[in-house]
């Protein structure tokens, strides 16, 4: 599995570009689809996935979706998987930050949208966001993100998750 990051924005937003094979998906298209596009040339998009609902994070999900033909997938479920060629995503419901908040738990990695960054998390103070739930989403991260695994935030440096 590959993953590629571009970023987007004012806010300077991570989208990613997850491969397998020649199959791809998108994770929040938050703006510059032109950029993002060019970076799946030669790859068959199944899919676009949002994180959460903010417009940084989706903004340019429908010019993508437009361009590509992929299948946006947006208020993903505990417990949902998205396949990449032969490798898969599992999504986790991690409220807090917003209400939808998710993140993707695939072989090593975590793509963690808002919800955790490299040295914080996200913020709570705009319309759906909550300081206990997003403690609650803490907590069970660290739980459940493996030693050693990469973690790709929604904004700034990826890192290397340590309990």
């Amino acid at each position: 599995m590959e993953i590629k990051k571009v970023i987007v924005g004012v806010l300077q937003t991570n989208c990613y570009i997850i491969s397998s094979g020649d199959d791809a998906v998108i994770v929040d298209p938050g703006d510059e689809a032109g950029k993002i596009v060019d970076e799946v040339e030669g790859k068959s998009v199944k899919h676009i996935i949002t994180t959460h609902h903010h417009f940084d994070h989706v903004s340019a999900k429908n010019e993508v979706q437009e361009k590509t033909g992929a299948e946006v997938l947006e208020n993903l479920k505990e417990g949902d998987e998205i396949k990449i060629g032969e490798e898969k995503l599992s999504v986790i419901s991690t409220p807090g930050h917003t209400e939808d908040s998710i993140c993707l738990i695939g072989e090593g990695f975590v793509i963690s949208g808002d919800t955790l960054f490299y040295q914080g998390y996200g913020r709570t103070d705009l319309p759906g966001g909550s300081e206990e739930k997003l403690k609650e989403s803490l907590a069970r991260l660290t739980r459940e993100i493996p030693e050693g695994a990469v973690v790709y935030p929604g904004h700034g440096r990826s890192f290397t998750f340590e309990t």
